[in-house]
């Protein structure tokens, strides 16, 4: 048996062996930081045989799959410590994550004094040093091993395996739970850990099944690397736009309105504003655009003809019941077919092509509960949403150019550099849920993946992502805890006009079906507030603040001149504000500064004499006194132009 090494030395043996044992003939110091091997390109388990011939790379803890090991061993060894302290508690699954682990438990909820009692036994544990054993059952005796331990969540796992399945399992010590692997060879090679939060989770996701509680913890090899990563969460809390958003008063969320459905303070109103016309003259001015307005609903009648009606009606709002009702309503959950009546309300020819029609779209979709988070994840929201009805010649430049308008507002907010592009196909092995067959969605895809080529940016390809009528270009990006969504799609459909018996009069006069590109380009307002803020910590570029300017008057005598410039500001289109309040002017500094505010303005005797402000800002700091018209021109130039200002470092601040 020849073994290839990851640096192509061969070593032969003449019998089988394990990977911890090739391992440890390689060096005692590598069995010893070994946490999986790669076989093949496959990770496997230290303790896997192998007996002919492979490549073999020992995974260690500087590898990503190694530390995915080290945090699956955790998530075992929390488990324990669990069950040791809550006896009878029933356990669920525990997965390694992007950034660490989980396990879900049947319990009732963990407090922050309960988790710190299970990382002081989860210690005790690893101390012990349990050696991890790896053994298989068939899948009837698993099944009965499981109902001895009372252990029903696993049994369920084990009955949805095939007949004649093979189970494997891990025991340390005494505890045993089912389990794939792979897993380290004993607890003592958890080094660093930490548990930071607990929440409800539904068994298997869903929402009418069992409520659990579900721990997180992460691990490392390494105690700087744990309190990097620690410190790295503390700053993911800090920016998180569902605690930051409500301390600033951009959104809240009241509980007799209902989850998802957030009310916007006037400051968050006022950005989303900003956003939304900035958008619309963008599209309409610039882009070749023209807008709609159309319904918030509409009869089952237009889902069924759409294909949502047997495709998404889970995820619709419905009104009324189809066996007792007359007519049966559904809130919109996309504006589609709506705009594709707004293009049949007049014949169009192919002169008239590429039509480009565009609608703030205020859209409702059925999210369940658990899944749904702040902003990111809403049961309303509104979209800046737009449907291209184009000649086939015209697919391969409409594309390109939905491309380069989602990129250059991306790139305007300073988002560009945040993002990663998914190609999201079909699922060829579930055909049914899609429309078309498998040379239309071959050559759908194909054109997108061409697109993604020529802009030459970095993405990957996801099968079983794609709408039901066509792939996707999706925009990505994670929020501050890692988390990833869709932030801008580009979908291409050459199925749909059928259904809606869309045409255009060609150059013979003949009657042609038409493509149509479905599209964002900012996407939805309420989950880019969320990433925005996250972004920026609550400072935001000046032009997007909700309060760019607060005039700061150094006693009551100044604030008629406060006023005037107030009123110089606000003509110019400056969002600005006065604090008259009989502070102390180094008191108002620092509230404006803890409300992140872009600039400040000081006035006393010296400005209203020459007219002038002393200006303040959270970009350089002291900026000293200039001629208000000045500071209006400056402003303004930086409004106009989007224009994204560093911050100086504290040190180098005026």
């Amino acid at each position: 048996m020849k073994i290839t090494l990851k640096d192509g030395s061969v070593k032969e043996y003449g019998e089988a062996k394990s990977v911890f044992e090739i391992a440890k003939d390689i060096s005692e110091g590598l069995a010893r930081v070994a946490c999986a091997g790669e076989v093949d390109g496959q990770i496997v388990d230290l303790r896997t045989e192998l007996s002919e011939d492979c490549s073999l790379n020992i995974v260690t803890a500087n590898d990503p799959e190694g530390l995915r090991v080290i945090r699956h061993t955790a998530s075992h060894v929390m488990a324990e410590a669990v069950q040791r302290l809550f006896p009878g508690t029933k356990i669920a699954i525990g997965p390694a994550i992007d950034d660490g682990f989980y396990y879900d438990f049947d319990a009732e909820p963990f407090s922050r004094e309960d988790l710190d009692r299970i990382e002081a036994e989860m210690k005790k544990i690893i101390k012990e040093g349990h050696e991890l054993k790896r053994f298989t059952l068939p899948r009837e005796e698993a099944i009965r091993l499981m109902q001895e331990r009372e252990e029903p969540f696993k049994v369920e796992l084990i009955e949805d395996l095939p007949e004649g399945s093979e189970i494997s399992f891990y025991d340390q010590g005494g505890f045993t739970d089912l389990c794939a692997g792979p897993h380290l060879m004993s607890t003592k090679g958890i080094k660093a850990f930490k548990l930071t939060s607990s929440s409800m989770a539904y068994w298997r996701g869903d929402s009418e099944k069992a409520r659990l509680q579900r721990i997180y913890g992460t691990a490392y090899n390494k105690k700087e690397d744990l309190a990097a990563h620690l410190e790295r969460m503390e700053d993911a809390k800090r920016r998180d736009h569902n605690r930051l958003g409500r301390e600033m008063e951009l959104f809240t969320t009241v509980d007799v309105i209902g989850q998802g459905l957030p009310l916007f303070t006037p400051k968050g109103t006022k950005m989303i504003m900003k956003l939304q016309r900035w958008i619309e003259d963008l599209e309409d001015n610039e882009w070749g655009y023209v807008r709609t307005r159309t319904p918030l609903m509409a009869k089952s009648d237009l889902y069924k003809i759409s294909g949502h009606w047997d495709h998404y009606k889970e995820g619709m709002f419905v009104l009324g019941d189809e066996e007792t009702d007359k007519e049966v309503l559904a809130l919109r959950p996309m504006t589609c077919p709506f705009q594709y009546y707004v293009y049949k309300n007049t014949q169009k020819s192919y002169r008239d092509l590429p039509y480009r029609m565009s609608e703030t779209s205020t859209l409702f979709r059925a999210e369940d509960s658990g899944e749904m988070h702040g902003l990111t994840r809403v049961r309303q929201f509104t979209i800046s949403e737009g449907h291209l009805v184009i000649r086939p010649d015209q697919a391969e430049e409409e594309l390109k150019l939905c491309f380069d308008l989602a990129y250059y507002i991306l790139d305007t907010l300073g988002l560009a550099g945040d993002v990663t592009f998914r190609l999201s196909k079909w699922d060829p092995e579930n055909k049914k849920k899609y429309l078309g067959d498998d040379e239309y969605w071959e050559s759908t895809q194909n054109a997108l993946r061409e697109v993604l080529r020529e802009k030459n940016v970095p993405f990957e390809e996801a099968a079983g992502e794609a709408a039901f009528y066509g792939p996707k270009i999706d925009i990505q990006a994670k929020n501050v805890y890692g988390k990833e969504d869709t932030m801008i799609t580009i979908q291409l459909d050459c199925a749909i006009a059928e259904n809606f018996d869309m045409y255009y009069i060609d150059q013979n006069g003949e009657k042609i079906r038409p493509y149509i590109i479905h599209r964002t380009s900012l996407g939805c307002y309420e989950r880019t507030l969320a990433w925005l803020i996250e972004k920026y910590a609550g400072k935001f570029p000046t032009w997007l603040c909700a309060e760019q300017v607060r005039v700061l008057p150094i006693s009551d005598k100044y604030e008629a001149y406060a006023n005037e410039v107030l009123k110089e500001l606000k003509a110019n289109g400056i969002d600005a504000t006065v604090d008259n309040r009989s502070e102390k002017i180094g008191f108002k500094i620092r509230e404006a500064r803890l409300d992140k505010l872009p600039y400040m303005l000081v006035v006393g005797q010296q400005e209203e004499a020459d007219h002038t402000v002393s200006v303040r800002s959270r970009f350089a700091g002291d900026e000293g006194v200039k001629p208000l018209a000045q500071f209006i021109d400056d402003i303004c130039k930086e409004i106009r132009t989007k224009e994204i200002r560093e911050e100086l470092p504290e040190e180098a601040r005026g």
